[in-house]
């Protein structure tokens, strides 16, 4: 999963080819299956003797009504009398914490030849439905609706649709056996889109009919890893094959004009596709399929599946130039999560393998590696491909350099705490994340992992570097989807054998010891330095413009949006030490009305004058004045060359396949 920067800030044909840029209207799937089980093959004796053998669940999902926000569910699930459980999945992967949405399941009903039965909610496993089957039974007949909340915030289990387009994860309309194992389980989907409507996905189908689609028989674990992108203005492209593997960028907008990429574009995602290739050695998916949602009425956040990812960004940002820089990274990132995270995937995130469900609770404590080191490839991935020019790398790059730098948690929060409080630092607001810290294993994961790159380019005298790191270790045949955990000491046995070095005390260093610093080894290895000067970035010009926001973060200390709401400020900053606080409103600035060139102007004012900065804030229905005794003009975050240094980042972002 890849959060929004900073965050304070089955093979497969075309059914119809286009004209032009490889374009179709939908995607067909041809059968494959020979799903890898070995993980699990332990409990298949215990799949065959439950009381209730889901093992051929009827799903039908209708979704014509989810441009009004609601979807229908039915389910046919074999069933023997006697009591049994049924749960909704709780424990989401890739979300990394207890975020299925059980408050949006309604209308739940449960039948059985022809009578109602009832239901009882477990009264500590909220997630949980026990029912008495009758004698007699040989199946359940259950029906409930699910909601899609109107608002934009959180991840998958939140909004979800608009009028014109809506995403479709099966978590949130599948019911499963208690007891199941989710490998063995098999479900026979079938969805119905409003009509008109097109669609992708990655789960293999059987047949269509209209807007009808029936799926071949899938894995609960297949099904819930398929997510489905539909909507009136659609558009896919084919980005080329692989070794017969076939890639697919689909688009869904909010309008015609939102899925209509520059042709460049569409070019580099086909670089991205040989990127991967080259970096990893092998690839596994069957094919792969990039959803990409365009709207600014759905929630804005990136999630990975084996074969395909869940992509959600605002309505223009591909026809923008600040959305296609400042989004540039986030489908190489949930690319890279095909193979690290879903293929190699470390022991404490699988889903529940020794009870068979989605309701065993996750350990993030690997999280630095599952989402760290994806953070790291798929930036570095996102230069050799074009998406983002050397520069633009490096500007982002100077961005997570400096905010790591500059937060004030690391005075009490290791790094290792983000990850293994992940569940819950995901829900945290933007107030005070410089003082409590957030999921800064992504952005610090990403400098830990420039950093080993380094180490590994220097001590092997340029011989090795990551990328052999990541051929050994995500590597391998290649195929259909499989699983292989892994632990700590298996990522030090791998680093090791590529370049030997006491990688355990490393890790250890960076993550359990605090320091009033960023690990910026990576940087300056790489010849390169950060520094500080008046001129923003081109980078930080174009998240300013994509987010709508102003950063004086390293000036007066703060961050605002287009609306005067200070969205954080740092703790340790001039503005805090004068009184700003988070979630005020900023009025004026040196009495005029707040506009991003007030402030600035104030700012580079108060560089020659002895006069203080004086902001005007509401905080809820009160006024107040706080003076800002700063005097250094504007600051912003900039990487520097070190002549002294071989300029290695150079050769990291430099492409490997063209």
């Amino acid at each position: 999963m890849r959060l929004r920067l900073l965050r304070i800030a089955e093979a497969a044909s075309l059914q119809q080819q286009a004209s032009k840029g490889g374009e179709s209207n939908r995607f067909w799937g041809e059968p494959r299956y020979n799903r890898h089980m070995s993980l699990r093959v332990a409990f298949l004796s215990l799949a065959i003797t439950l009381p209730l053998l889901a093992q051929n669940v009827a799903l039908k999902v209708d979704a014509t009504d989810a441009p009004r926000r609601i979807v229908h569910v039915q389910m046919n699930i074999p069933a023997k009398p006697g009591p049994v459980t049924l749960l909704y999945p709780k424990w989401i992967p890739g979300e990394h914490g207890p975020t299925g949405p059980i408050e949006n399941l309604v209308g739940l009903q449960v039948t059985s030849s022809g009578q109602t039965l009832r239901w009882s909610r477990d009264n500590v496993n909220l997630y949980a439905f026990h029912i008495d089957v009758p004698t007699g039974s040989t199946s359940l007949h259950v029906t409930f609706d699910v909601i899609s909340p109107p608002d934009t915030g959180g991840f998958s289990s939140s909004a979800s649709a608009t009028s014109e387009l809506a995403v479709l994860n099966w978590n949130q309309y599948v019911l499963y056996v208690e007891g199941a194992t989710p490998d063995t389980t098999m479900y026979r989907a079938n969805v119905i889109v409003p009509a008109n409507w097109k669609w992708g996905t990655a789960l293999p189908i059987d047949r269509e009919s209209g807007n009808e689609i029936d799926f071949k028989p899938a894995s609960l674990t297949t099904l819930i890893d398929s997510p489905i992108s539909t909507g009136r203005h659609y558009r896919t492209f084919d980005l080329g094959t692989d070794d017969g593997i076939a890639h697919f960028l689909h688009l869904a907008g909010d309008s015609d004009e939102s899925i209509q990429p520059p042709e460049q574009m569409v070019t580099e995602y086909r670089n991205l596709v040989k990127e991967a290739g080259s970096l990893f050695g092998s690839r596994h998916y069957r094919d792969y399929h990039f959803l990409v949602t365009l709207s600014d009425h759905v929630a804005n956040f990136g999630l990975e599946h084996h074969e395909s990812s869940d992509d959600r960004v605002k309505e223009r940002t591909l026809i923008e130039a600040a959305g296609r820089t400042t989004e540039a990274a986030m489908l190489p990132h949930e690319f890279v999560h095909s193979w690290n995270g879903k293929y190699r995937r470390p022991s404490g995130l699988l889903a529940g393998p020794n009870d068979g469900g989605y309701d065993t609770p996750m350990k993030g404590d690997l999280l630095w590696v599952y989402e760290g080191l994806t953070q790291y490839l798929g930036e570095i991935l996102s230069a050799r491909s074009g998406l983002w020019s050397a520069e633009e790398y490096r500007d982002h790059l100077a961005a997570v350099a400096a905010q790591m730098d500059s937060r004030s948690g690391r005075a009490w929060r290791p790094l290792g705490d983000t990850a293994v409080f992940a569940q819950v630092l995901y829900d945290t607001g933007w107030d005070y994340q410089d003082y409590r810290r957030n999921t800064d294993f992504y952005p610090e994961g990403s400098l830990i992992w420039l950093e080993v790159d380094a180490m590994i380019r220097k001590l092997s005298h340029g011989v090795k570097s990551l990328d052999d790191f990541c051929r050994s270790f995500h590597g391998g045949p290649g195929g259909a989807p499989a699983i292989k955990p892994y632990t700590l000491d298996d990522v030090v046995a791998a680093l090791n054998a590529i370049q030997p070095y006491d990688w355990k005390a490393y890790f250890k260093d960076r993550l359990e010891s605090v320091s009033p610093h960023a690990p910026l080894g990576g940087v300056e290895r790489s010849g390169w330095k950060l520094a500080y000067t008046a001129e923003p970035s081109t980078w930080t010009k174009a998240a300013g413009e994509y987010y709508k926001t102003t950063d004086v973060s390293y000036s007066l200390g703060f961050l605002v949006d287009e609306d005067g709401i200070i969205q954080d400020v740092k703790y340790d900053g001039p503005a805090r030490k004068a009184g700003v606080t988070p979630a005020v409103k900023l009025i004026a600035v040196n009495g005029r009305e707040f506009k991003p060139a007030v402030l600035h102007e104030a700012i580079k004012a108060a560089a020659t004058k002895p006069d203080p900065i004086e902001l005007l804030v509401k905080n809820g229905e009160f006024y107040a004045v706080h003076r800002i005794d700063y005097h250094q003009g504007e600051r912003y975050p900039h990487l520097v060359r070190v002549e002294s240094e071989p300029d290695l980042l150079s050769q990291m972002t430099a492409s490997q396949s063209r």
